[in-house]
């Protein structure tokens, strides 16, 4: 175990990825990084929103539902845990009349879905009530009865009988499960807001109604974390027989407690470095393969010949457009990503006032969407260079030559005039070899 540090940005040379966990670590979502896009364009969003889709495009829409018991240690997004019912009605509100304003536009009007996210936050955290009562709202504004996919978040000490069989109710075909590690101390020592016993407690629930899908969440490196607990934790979620696992590595972005504690003095805790964590990941995909499952990306195993699917990381990771909605959230219209206020109080302004409530914006080159494909995709752990040669006209072995070579140098994939494909070395760290692709200018920049 190694005391963690203070860095500025990923590597984004040839040099080996740091061994330490940096506060400032990050999973790599989008491209650019975050801290290009620009504030105050709400006159060129307006615009995008008047333009109708070229083509068939796919659309999704993810609700961010920002409420949680507690705030874990580690985490590094938009939640609070001080509203009480009555303020989560009024941004239930606000989130139903946005989505109201979206269906709205040209960009969007007429257009069916293809996948609906509920993330957060917890979204098993509102009652059955309030999500019944969001859902019937927005479903007059966007039907989503023919979507691929309805995802839902849970965290286990939230869910009940009842509120369950609302969320079978309403659609849901892919159930995540919070369950991060298996340990009470563990769960207690990282700021979690469910024991164990929880997690046993909704497994019948979530069998008897028969979601089409369960995946179970885990995380490699937790504070506390030892060989002994990693396995048993792995062993555990073999005998629960999700359909699907997905498994990340702490991560320390600047804002989470963990960090903040440190960056201030305040902390000596401890974390895994990365070789350590990689090892945990590496046993994991090692075992949960001898128990039937199969490498979906670098981070979700999912069960061989029962095609398993995830729509929205699919959809997200080729570039579909997506209707980011709730308070700080992010989304992707006609090639722009655009981010929501994250400030609570002007998101509900907005809204009341009859404005979508946009902060900033990215109108991504043709250039930028290709190697934002091309990173996101890497994390599947392969990639099919046809696949881009027909979406972009471009041959990646060539535009990308120079860092495909290095990382085949440096054993972190292969190459063939077929396919670009992630060793398992590769693959275990993957997200601190992706700004190898970016562009000199994001290079060495605050990602967030």
């Amino acid at each position: 175990m190694s005391q963690f540090k203070k860095t500025q940005a990923e590597p984004a040379t040839g040099k080996q990825p740091s061994k330490s966990t940096e506060v400032g670590s990050v999973f790599v979502s989008n491209y650019p990084p975050y801290s290009f896009w620009q504030k105050d364009e709400t006159e060129k969003i307006a615009r995008l929103l008047q333009q109708k889709p070229s083509g068939e495009q796919s659309l999704g829409l993810y609700m961010h539902i920002p409420f949680c018991r507690k705030r874990c240690k580690f985490c590094y997004f938009k939640v609070y845990t001080d509203k009480n019912s009555r303020d989560i009605q009024g941004y239930l509100d606000a989130l139903a009349r946005e989505i109201e304003m979206y269906s709205e536009q040209p960009a969007v009007a007429d257009r069916p879905l293809k996948f609906v996210y509920f993330g957060g936050g917890t979204p098993s955290y509102i009652s059955a009530k309030h999500l019944q009562t969001l859902v019937d709202r927005v479903n007059q504004a966007l039907p989503w009865a023919g979507a691929e996919e309805i995802a839902f978040e849970c965290e286990p000490g939230t869910l009940t009988q009842t509120k369950l069989e609302v969320i079978k109710k309403i659609g849901v075909t892919r159930l995540s499960l919070g369950v991060e590690n298996f340990s009470d101390f563990i769960l207690q020592e990282n700021g979690r807001a469910h024991v164990s016993k929880e997690i046993y407690r909704v497994l019948p629930w979530i069998k008897q109604l028969g979601f089409d899908q369960l995946n179970i969440d885990l995380i490699a490196g937790m504070v506390g974390e030892t060989w002994e607990s990693w396995r048993d934790g792995i062993e555990k979620t073999i005998d629960i027989d999700p359909d699907s696992v997905t498994i990340y590595q702490m991560e320390l972005p600047f804002n989470t407690v963990y960090s903040q504690s440190y960056l201030h003095g305040e902390s000596e805790i401890k974390i895994a470095d990365w070789d350590l964590k990689r090892d945990w990941h590496d046993y994991a995909i090692d075992r949960l393969s001898e128990a039937g499952y199969e490498v979906s990306s670098a981070y979700t195993m999912v069960k061989k010949d029962q095609n398993v699917r995830f729509v929205y990381r699919d959809s997200v990771w080729q570039g579909w457009d997506m209707l980011g909605t709730g308070v700080a959230s992010f989304g992707h219209l006609n090639g722009s990503h655009v981010q929501n206020t994250a400030n609570w109080e002007q998101y509900l302004r907005q809204v009341d006032e009859g404005t979508l409530p946009l902060s900033r914006s990215y109108a991504a080159t043709a250039t930028e969407r290709l190697t934002r494909e091309t990173i996101l995709q890497l994390k599947l752990g392969k990639l099919n260079p046809d696949y881009f040669r027909s979406k972009f006209g471009v041959d990646i072995l060539e535009q990308f030559a120079q860092p495909f070579r290095e990382l085949q140098a440096e054993g972190f994939l292969s190459l063939s005039d077929n396919a670009v494909t992630l060793t398992r070395t590769g693959l275990l760290q993957v997200d601190a070899l992706l700004p190898r692709f970016y562009e000199p200018k994001y290079r060495n920049a605050r990602y967030t």
